[in-house]
């Protein structure tokens, strides 16, 4: 997925160039299309995407995880694939089933080739023009799914160098995938392990949308620990607004590696703008950031901290998502359903420092009370994220409070799926309106990041129920 950067201390560069009139192509769209920096679906309808990216290339018999991204109200999944020259490729049957499943459960497919990820720094990586050819290798069960499919060319196309050469090597890319007659409204990723720090795309995206004839591109920038303010977020996002381009966050976490991306802010400005974001990711991380995974073990029904503050918190999946209006009224119909032929691999894997986590204290429950089980999840120096799981004792209860007290002057800076509050070390968290009432022996759980200096005992936790 991703890789510990060097982030550059670069100053903002030029604004992008003069805005531009986007019209939507002459013809009848018969896919999505893009108009004024806004995606609109077949219908005509406008499309924001509120979904998240599903591993799907490392993990391919979890073929259920489909229809439980679209239970919790996901319009959109992002799919990663491989063309062969990093990871065991894809086929063509593969992906028709992949779309298929997307199709079946009212899904919007953006299809991705990750084996480019950090190019001209990673060494086994693949360019655009590679990934280009794998999307040619598959056009036959391309075309004719405009209406549900978006062609992602290249995960994280360029690393730290080489970078210079994202807008031609982009733009040609588009180009070949013009030629050969693919009409889908067509995904770029942005270079530097797809953060833009160097401002490569932001400053470069008017070229690249000129390049393509049918003016139906659409940028992506993930972020992580380069966009961990508020001004960052808005700024970059904001430039591509006020330039009529269209942009979506194409990967986000509420954690990284690299620093602490500032998910409250990305997931807010992007409501309030009507931008698009697919949250990384569905389960199956490893290397060090398994943090990342939204549920466990690919259960639904286990979300973590990070799968319960972007599906059911402020902002979040279930509160903003709207079903693609190419779905309503009917069932749409299915690809050819196949059963492809199906080699293991292993997914990619990074290496942040990490120190050894807590173990979770828990208070025993009264009869038709709770518990409180509080875990650190990941820890880094002067930093720590914190997850508190209540479960609900013999009874059904109605809402709960959780009260616990730090020892060594740990603080919490910022918390979801709960209200927290505090005086002095003492901190009380109450249930927000969607995550109280809990059925006989039923979780929920909620996060939170914080701070700590030299020691971070775990405290003792207690739970009330309403």
């Amino acid at each position: 997925m991703k890789k510990l950067l060097s982030v550059a201390g670069a100053a903002l560069l030029t604004a992008l160039a003069a805005v531009f009139a986007l019209a939507q192509p002459a013809q009848a769209a018969t896919g999505f299309s893009v108009s004024n920096g806004r995606l609109y679906d077949a219908n005509g309808s406008e499309f924001v995407m509120r979904g998240v990216n599903h591993a799907h290339t490392w993990y391919p018999q979890q073929t259920s995880s489909f229809a439980n991204i679209k239970a919790l109200g996901a319009n959109t999944v992002r799919v990663v694939l491989a063309s062969g020259d990093r990871w065991t490729k894809n086929s063509a049957a593969d992906v028709a089933n992949v779309i298929s499943l997307c199709k079946t459960n009212r899904l919007i497919c953006v299809l991705e080739v990750h084996d480019t990820t950090g190019y001209g720094e990673e060494g086994a990586a693949a360019t655009l023009a590679k990934a280009t050819d794998y999307w040619l290798s598959i056009a036959d069960v391309l075309k004719g799914q405009e209406k549900y499919v978006i062609v992602n060319i290249g995960n994280e196309p360029f690393g730290n160098q080489g970078y210079s050469a994202w807008t031609t090597d982009t733009s040609n890319a588009i180009k070949r995938l013009r030629a050969a007659g693919l009409t889908h409204t067509i995904m770029v990723d942005a270079p530097n392990w797809g953060q833009d720090w160097s401002f490569t795309m932001r400053d470069n995206a008017s070229t690249v949308f000129a390049a393509d004839a049918q003016r139906n591109t659409v940028f992506s920038i993930h972020m992580y620990g380069v966009f961990d303010t508020a001004a960052e977020i808005s700024d970059y996002l904001g430039r591509f607004r006020t330039a009529g381009l269209p942009i979506v966050v194409g990967e986000f976490g509420f954690n990284h590696s690299d620093g602490n991306p500032d998910e409250d802010a990305i997931m807010a400005y992007s409501q309030v703008n009507g931008i698009g974001y697919l949250g990384w990711s569905w389960s199956g991380n490893g290397g060090g950031v398994e943090y990342l995974d939204m549920t466990t073990a690919f259960n639904p029904a286990q979300l973590t901290s990070w799968g319960q503050r972007i599906f059911n918190g402020a902002n979040g999946i279930a509160a903003t998502s709207r079903e693609a209006s190419v779905y309503a009224g009917s069932t749409p119909t299915a690809s050819p359903t196949v059963s492809p032929t199906v080699s293991p691999t292993t997914s990619p894997t990074v290496s942040p420092t990490v120190s050894p986590t807590a173990p979770p204290a828990t208070t025993p429950p009264p009869s038709g009370g709770c518990t409180a089980t509080y875990t650190v999840g990941n820890s880094w120096q002067g930093g720590f994220q914190g997850e508190v799981k209540v479960t609900a004792g013999a009874a059904a209860i109605t809402g709960w409070t959780v009260r616990w007290t730090y020892a060594n002057g740990q603080t919490v800076t910022q918390a979801w799926n709960a209200s927290v509050s505090n005086s002095g070390s003492a901190y009380t968290a109450r249930n927000v309106d969607y995550n109280g009432r809990l059925g006989a022996g039923a979780s929920t759980s909620f996060g939170f990041i914080g701070t700590w200096q030299g020691t971070n005992s775990t405290p003792a936790v207690t739970c009330t129920p309403a």
